[in-house]
């Protein structure tokens, strides 16, 4: 890794945000939003910030969870904003938030949040090592720790199943 690349960046530095219209393509025979559709969407609004971050290939490692919390309509418009939340050697948990809004009514609601896992990769495939992010609000500090927190439950959890094997 070059100096360049290996210096701290701020969270800001990764902030992403992408807009999509809900289509009949998107959306079951009920108008509502397929929940791939928008896992697809989360996957690209994720990988985004990774790019921005660590300004190389990146492969999607884990999807942590997501939450569906209000339905998606066709006609809708969703916006996704995601961010890197916390860096470790090679990887980088980022944060999805997603937001629907209907421009008729002139409303805006939480529509869905996730977390991902992004590996920093080379052309041949190989991990790279990430440069650390430097969390700057109050915000940014809590998803800083929530996420070494939720780290510590997937490793918990990749234990208990390799146990299981």
């Amino acid at each position: 890794m070059s100096d360049a690349s290996s210096q701290p960046r701020p969270v800001r530095d990764s902030q992403s945000e992408m807009a999509e219209i809900v289509l009949p393509n998107d959306a079951n025979p009920l108008a509502a939003l397929l929940g791939g559709r928008l896992m697809h969407w989360i996957d690209l609004a994720g990988a985004m910030a990774a790019h921005r971050h660590c300004r190389s290939y990146i492969l999607t490692a884990s999807v942590d969870h997501i939450d569906f919390l209000v339905p998606v309509r066709v006609g809708d418009l969703v916006i996704l904003r995601s961010s890197v939340n916390r860096v470790y050697h090679t990887s980088m948990e980022v944060g999805v938030k997603v937001f629907v809004e209907n421009y008729i009514l002139d409303t805006s609601h939480h529509a869905a949040s996730a977390y991902l896992t992004f590996v920093a990769i080379d052309k041949e495939g190989n991990k790279l090592k990430v440069a650390p992010v430097i969390p700057e609000t109050d915000e940014q500090r809590r998803r800083y720790e929530d996420a070494g927190r939720r780290r510590e439950i997937r490793r918990s959890e990749l234990e208990r199943r390799r146990k299981a094997r």
